[in-house]
C-alpha cells in the first residue's frame, strides 16, 4: 500500500524507457486502494483488465480468494458510470451526476489500481503490455474491457453533435443532448436508430423512444410528432414474448417502425438523416428530422482486434458455459467484450460473475469447471415514466423470469425496480462482488421449479 519504493520496484520497463517521476505516483485517498501510473509490482496472481461492472465485481471476488495485494485492475478512467441509468437521464427522469462515482471509490480496498491502458496481450507468455511499454505478468487474467462506441463510422459524426436536435444516450458526452432535443422539439419527425452491429443493452434504443412519446403526450406536442424507429434488425426484439407486447404498444401509440434501415450519414446542419436499406444494398433514403437519437455502431476494443485471445471479429473467445478461454486455461472473459451469444447487459455481467467465480476457484485447484452459465440476461424495457416490461431470457431466447407473474405486462413496480432498486443493487452489491444475478430469488419465487 505504501507509495515508498513504488518506482524502484517497477522493473517492468523495456530497455531504454525512462522510469516515471515520483510525482506521478498517487495513493488512493484514505488508503482505499493503491493507484499509480506504473504498477507497484510487475507480477500479480490475478490481473483484471477493465474497471467497468465486470472488472470491479471480479476484482472484489478475487480479493477474497487471493488477497488484495495479489490483485490488480488496469483502468485509465477516473470516473465509473452506472450506464443503465442513462436511459432515464436522456428522458429527463434522472440527473447524469447520479450515475457517476470516482473510480477510486468503487475499487476494492487494497486492490492495486493501475491507471493505464492495455496496449497488447501476450497470453503465451502470461503477460500484458501497458502504455509507456510497461509489462505486467500474471498467473490468472480476467478480461473485462467492455465494448467500443464508433460514432465515427456514421458520416457526419461525432461532429454533428455540435448541432442541436440530436443526441445519444450511449455516451456521457451526448446523453444530456438527448434531453435537450426532447424538450426543444416543436414539430416534425422524431427518429430513433438501431445500428447494424452488436450493441450493449439492445433495448435502450427504443426505451428512449417510448419516454419521448410519453413526454410529448404530457406536454401537448404528441400530435405534432411523427415518431419513427429505424432499425437495422428484422424484428423489434429478439424474444417473441416481449416482442409481441412491444408491438402492441407501438400500435397503440402510433409509432412507425422501419426494419432493415441502417443509419449511414447525419447532415446535422440540414437536420437530415441518411439510411441504407439493408434489403437493397447501396440504396439509401433521406429523412428530415426535428429530433434524432443515435445508437452508434459498436465493436470490440481495438486492443482485442487481431489479439491471440480473440475470435476472428475481435471478441474474447470464451467457453459459453464456463467463461474460461477456449485456448488459454488461465485466461477468462466477462461482459461486453466476450463472444458469449447473449445480450450485452449489466444483468448478464451479474449472472456471469457468479459463474466465473466458481470457474476460477476450481481452476485454481486444478479441477475442471462445473458451474454453467445459461446465458441469463435482462432488459428492463422502459415504456413510459412509470412503466417497465421486465424482459429476462437465456441463450435460447426463452423467457427466464424471476417473478411468478407475466413480466411482458407493463408494470409500475418494475419501473421503480429499474429506477431505484437496481442502482442500489449495482453500487452496493454487484460492485462489491456479492450479487451473482437473481437465480436464487427466481428459485424461491417459483418454489424451486425454475
Amino acid at each position: 500500500m505504501s507509495a515508498i519504493g513504488v518506482v524502484s520496484s517497477c522493473s517492468c520497463l523495456r530497455p531504454g524507457v525512462r522510469l516515471l517521476k515520483p510525482g506521478m505516483q498517487q495513493m488512493g485517498s484514505f488508503g482505499l486502494h493503491t493507484a499509480a501510473r506504473c504498477a507497484a509490482k510487475d507480477y500479480y496472481e490475478v490481473l483484471v483488465l477493465g474497471g467497468g461492472a465486470g472488472g470491479i465485481t471480479m476484482s472484489a471476488r478475487m480479493k477474497r480468494k487471493v488477497g488484495a495485494g495479489n490483485v490488480a485492475v488496469v483502468e485509465p478512467s477516473k470516473t465509473h458510470y452506472y450506464q443503465p441509468l442513462w436511459t432515464l437521464v436522456g428522458g429527463g427522469a434522472k440527473r447524469l451526476a447520479t450515475s457517476a462515482r470516482p473510480t477510486g471509490s468503487v475499487m476494492p480496498k487494497g486492490v492495486e489500481w493501475i491507471k493505464s491502458r492495455v496496449t497488447a496481450l501476450d497470453p503465451d507468455k502470461n503477460c500484458v503490455w501497458l502504455e509507456n511499454d510497461i509489462k505486467i505478468s500474471y498467473k490468472y487474467l480476467i478480461i473485462a474491457l467492455g465494448i467500443s462506441l464508433h460514432y465515427e463510422k456514421i458520416k457526419g459524426l461525432p461532429e454533428g453533435f455540435d448541432h442541436p436536435k440530436i443526441g445519444s444516450n450511449y455516451s456521457v458526452h451526448t446523453v444530456e443532448k438527448t434531453w435537450k432535443a426532447l424538450q426543444d422539439f416543436k414539430e416534425g419527425n422524431a427518429i430513433f436508430t438501431f445500428p447494424n452491429t452488436p450493441v450493449k443493452c439492445a433495448g435502450a434504443p427504443q426505451k428512449i423512444m417510448y419516454l419521448s412519446e410519453a413526454y410529448w403526450r404530457k406536454t401537448g406536442k404528441r400530435s405534432k410528432a411523427n415518431i419513427m424507429f429505424n432499425t437495422s434488425l428484422g424484428v423489434i426484439f429478439g424474444v417473441k414474448k416481449y416482442a409481441d407486447a412491444l408491438l402492441e404498444i407501438i400500435k397503440e401509440r402510433n409509432i412507425a417502425v422501419n426494419y432493415k434501415r441502417n443509419l449511414v450519414e447525419v447532415r446535422a446542419d440540414k437536420q437530415e438523416a441518411v439510411f441504407e436499406n439493408l434489403d437493397k444494398p447501396g440504396v439509401t433514403e433521406v429523412h428530415q428530422y426535428e429530433m434524432l437519437h443515435v445508437t452508434p455502431p459498436m465493436g470490440p476494443p481495438d486492443v482485442l482486434i487481431n489479439s491471440p485471445v480473440s475470435d476472428q471479429i475481435g471478441w474474447v473467445d470464451v467457453d459459453k458455459e464456463t467463461l474460461q478461454h477456449k485456448k488459454y486455461p488461465n485466461v477468462f472473459g466477462i461482459g461486453d467484450c466476450t463472444n458469449l451469444p447473449t445480450s450485452k447487459t449489466a444483468a448478464a455481467v451479474a449472472a456471469q460473475s457468479g459463474v466465473l467465480d466458481k470457474t476460477i476457484s476450481l481452476v485454481m485447484k486444478n479441477q475442471l469447471p462445473t458451474k454453467k452459465y445459461d446465458g441469463y440476461t435482462s432488459c428492463p424495457l422502459v415504456t413510459g415514466y412509470n412503466k417497465v416490461i421486465l424482459a429476462e431470457f437465456d441463450y435460447d431466447a426463452q423467457p427466464l423470469e424471476t417473478f411468478p407473474i407475466d413480466q411482458s405486462k407493463e408494470r409500475v413496480t418494475m419501473y421503480h425496480m429499474k429506477a431505484d432498486m437496481m442502482p442500489f443493487l449495482y453500487w452496493n452489491m454487484l460492485l462489491k462482488g456479492y450479487w451473482g444475478g437473481p437465480a436464487p430469488v427466481r428459485k424461491l419465487m417459483h418454489l424451486g421449479l425454475k
